[in-house]
């Protein structure tokens, strides 16, 4: 179904940056240049609050809190199938639907239960909704959560209506703003941005791909190492695979580059846990997917590393029991799992490949010799474009189909500047009622998620042997952590 086109909020935003960048007496080229760690609201965490260190995926109690936006979609973000969680701030410009196809149940959003348990500060907005926020017949959606020393309690914003059951843990508030999106607007842009610039970047190092296996084989020098890869990363049957990483310098930031339009991720490679090495090199690993129009990553692993997706039209699915990384997506998300599947708040830090400034001829150059035949070389410089399609004209409205069983849902609340009446009564929600579900084992003392990973034997195995090292966290497990269902 054609979409209509894109909010004018989006157009005016990108006219705006086309008019500055005119008016510079220099032309920017995309050539792998100095450090560029991303910049806030996006990349490491922020706030007086942070972690020393981020803990494997656990269920204790918190250990700091992060403002930075963990996941971002510039278009549409559906949960369906039975994905379970999303920990951390949550932005998404266009429509949050709650559509837990296969059997319904509970949906938590800014504080899961097992996770980093690095939550929002207390207050802010947990989940930010450009649209419509709708969560289906048999569905419910949860933001907040506690720990042994008190709550995590924070706001869902939204613009368009609120549809279906919504409950708030105290004293965040359910609250409709008009203008809810209207501070993110920049971060879509840089999004697009920044993905360009890292998807233009020349390799640093190969990959060998098997039918097991993909090798990724560093320069062992470089503290950036970039891997571009023009097919998937999975078996010839499309299953799942192992990913290595070698020669790869300490602290080096590692960009892997998915550069068809189509690409698959499928592997079993991540288990979260210290001495993993993906697990060492998480906070400095992207996966860059930067024109991708559907785009997925599947298979029964803790998959490690942030994710960045710049073409506003595409749309990333991630069906894995446990990613962990920021999810920065220019389009649209689908979260989705035959089990508890989640995503996991953890920081990007590493220095991405930059987009230099190079000079080009500047109002005061000399002018050209009337002898001489045309204007100098520097003139055809490539323009500070992506090679995308320009996303004013390409891409979708940021609003995601809306299933007619919406209709049978609670009445949207009505559009007002105050805490919106649709949210439940907090004792609805308590402390006490946190993850009942077997699926990430109810009061298992701070197992990973076992569910959908039974393809997977080892790196469960060795999840659930790391984490009992990690002492008492069982303890915790009585208290609320994650209700999903």
């Amino acid at each position: 179904m054609e979409r209509p086109p894109a909010p004018r909020g989006r157009r005016n935003a990108r006219i705006a940056v086309a008019t500055a960048a005119a008016v510079l007496p220099f032309a920017a080229v995309l050539t792998v240049g100095s450090a560029a760690p991303l910049a806030p609201p996006l990349g490491a965490c922020s706030g007086p609050d942070c972690p020393a260190t981020w803990p494997p995926p656990n269920n204790g109690d918190f250990p700091g809190r992060d403002a930075t936006i963990n996941v971002f979609t510039g278009g549409y973000y559906t949960v369906t199938g039975r994905a379970a969680e999303a920990e951390g701030k949550i932005v998404t410009l266009g429509d949050f639907t709650v559509d837990k196809s296969q059997g319904g149940g509970a949906f938590n959003a800014g504080v899961v239960g097992v996770g980093s348990r690095v939550v929002p500060p207390n207050g802010s907005d947990f989940l930010t909704v450009g649209g419509n926020v709708t969560v289906l017949t048999g569905n419910s959606l949860l933001i907040g959560g506690s720990d042994s020393r008190g709550q995590a309690f924070g706001n869902l914003r939204y613009a368009g209506a609120l549809t279906g059951t919504v409950a708030i843990d105290p004293t965040g508030q359910a609250i409709q703003d008009a203008n809810a999106a209207a501070p993110y607007q920049s971060v879509l842009t840089q999004i697009e941005d920044v993905s360009a610039c890292v998807g233009r970047a020349a390799a640093t190092g190969t990959v060998a791909l098997t039918s097991s296996e993909a090798t990724f084989t560093g320069d062992g020098t470089s503290m950036k190492q970039v891997f571009n890869v023009t097919g998937n990363l999975a078996s010839p049957s499309g299953g799942q695979i192992g990913l290595v990483f070698t020669n790869i310098p300490a602290g080096a930031t590692v960009v892997v580059n998915m550069l068809s339009a189509d690409p698959v991720i499928n592997t079993y490679t991540g288990t979260g846990l210290p001495g993993d090495p993906t697990t060492e090199m998480r906070s400095k690993l992207m996966w860059n997917f930067p024109t991708a129009t559907s785009a997925q990553i599947n298979g029964s692993a803790q998959f490690q590393g942030a994710v960045m997706a710049g073409n506003p039209a595409g749309t990333t699915t991630i069906d894995m029991p446990g990613m962990n990384g920021r999810v920065y997506l220019a389009g649209n998300l689908i979260q989705t799992g035959n089990g508890g599947y989640e995503i996991h708040s953890y920081p990007f830090d590493g220095d991405l490949p930059d987009c230099e400034v190079t000079p080009s001829p500047s109002p005061t150059s000399p002018s050209p010799s009337p002898t001489s035949p045309t204007p100098t070389p520097t003139t055809t410089s490539p323009a500070p474009t992506s090679p995308t399609p320009t996303p004013t004209t390409t891409s979708p409205a940021p609003t995601s189909p809306t299933p007619t069983e919406t209709t049978t849902s609670a009445a949207p609340t009505s559009p007002t500047a105050t805490a919106s009446s649709s949210s439940a009564a907090p004792t609805s929600h308590g402390p006490t009622s946190h993850h009942p579900t077997p699926s990430h084992g109810g009061g298992g003392g701070g197992q990973l998620p076992s569910t959908g990973a039974g393809n997977a034997p080892v790196v469960f195995g060795l999840a659930g042997a790391g984490l009992l090292a990690l002492g008492g966290l069982a303890v915790l497990a009585a208290r609320r952590r994650g209700r999903h269902s």
